[in-house]
């Protein structure tokens, strides 16, 4: 065999081991694309996003649309030849597997975090434009979540209203742990709590719960590293009643970061006018009970799932401004926020046709 024929048939060979390698070797990476947009004025499903009930209510054209990201599943293993083809691609971003799924975590459980944190992003945001709008909401400290193995496992239970630790009221959730870690380990600790039980009983009855119940717990030793400190295994959380009905019904996704837009949609349907001016605003961004809007993951991804979609305004949390300003879509504009007063004025701005005074963000803010 000539030696120009074999050098080619090796390289062709060695080209063809390569590229199989490439496809049947695993890659510890994962990806990230654009998911869809919806918009929370319209509807979805075939029922509208925003429903609500018992408060006048005002129509609301335009746009107002919240954006996702679609990843590839836990167990699914990426190859070679896929992970270059998503570093190159433009509306596609390859990420390390741990990223998306730290310490192993499974799909399900992964499933189950980004449900949790919907729904509390659904009550964030009714509560930040009620507030917005003046409207009183109740509020109180309640038992969010009860550890496995931990000393209040079965004396404490999740939605337990917790009204005093040792005597002293509670006011948020941050008191809780203050008035337990007075305490050393091996202490006792007393809560005074309405049960789960009968809080949601007399919220059906439209009453107040004024039964409570002492449980004394004994504390154990926290497993962080350095000071010991007195626990006894909950975390706190914040529950509402709301004046009227507030219903979301948005199926199959997850996550925080969709409060923002929740809050504008409530905010634009309890007040007459459209605050978009019929322009296609889209954005993204955690929402707490304050209003204050918080970073996101995937922002790149949303904002191409946004132009995509025909936005033209893209509401952008301050601590994404620069990732997102890095490559931004033809078209599109994006306006850093802070809080929902700051998206409300931002849409004021583009309502009235003053963009000049947007704030804009850059690749240095």
């Amino acid at each position: 065999m000539p030696r120009r024929t074999a050098t080619m048939l090796a390289s062709t060979l060695m080209l063809i081991a390569l590229l199989c390698a490439g496809v049947l070797i695993p890659v510890p990476y994962s990806e990230m694309s654009p998911g869809p947009t919806v918009n929370t004025l319209g509807d979805h499903g075939g029922e509208p996003v925003l429903q609500i009930s018992g408060h006048e209510t005002y129509p609301a054209d335009g746009h107002l649309n919240m954006t996702t990201v679609r990843v590839t599943s836990a167990d699914f293993r990426m190859n070679l030849v896929e992970a270059v083809y998503g570093w190159l691609a433009h509306d596609s971003k390859i990420v390390p597997h741990d990223t998306l799924y730290p310490d192993g975590k499974t799909e399900e459980q992964s499933t189950q975090e980004n449900a949790e944190e919907f729904s509390q992003s659904q009550e964030s945001a009714k509560v930040a434009a009620l507030k917005e709008l003046g409207i009183p909401v109740k509020s109180w400290v309640i038992v969010s979540t009860v550890i496995k193995g931990s000393p209040a496992e079965g004396r404490l239970h999740a939605g337990d209203v917790i009204k005093a630790v040792d005597g002293t009221a509670v006011k948020q959730p941050s008191d809780v742990a203050k008035l337990v870690t007075k305490h050393k380990p091996g202490q006792d600790v007393v809560f005074t709590v309405v049960p789960a039980k009968e809080q949601a009983a007399a919220e059906k009855d439209h009453k107040t719960a004024t039964t409570t119940h002492n449980v004394t717990i004994t504390t154990a030793t926290s497993d962080d590293s350095g000071a010991k400190r007195a626990i006894v295994g909950i975390s706190a959380g914040t529950d509402h009643t709301f004046p009227f009905t507030i219903d979301i019904k948005l199926a199959d996704v997850g996550g925080p970061s969709a409060g923002l837009m929740f809050a504008l949609g409530i905010y634009d349907k309890l007040t007459p006018g459209d605050l978009t001016g019929g322009k296609f605003v889209a954005g993204t961004g955690t929402i707490d009970d304050n209003g204050t809007v918080g970073p996101i993951g995937g922002i790149e991804m949303k904002t191409v799932g946004a132009r995509n979609k025909g936005a033209q305004y893209f509401l952008t949390p301050a601590d994404n401004c620069a990732a997102a300003a890095k490559d931004t879509p033809s078209g599109l504009t994006l306006v850093k926020v802070k809080t929902i007063g700051d998206a409300l004025g931002a849409l004021n701005d583009i309502r009235s046709g003053d963009t000049a005074a947007l704030p804009k963000c850059t690749t240095k803010s």
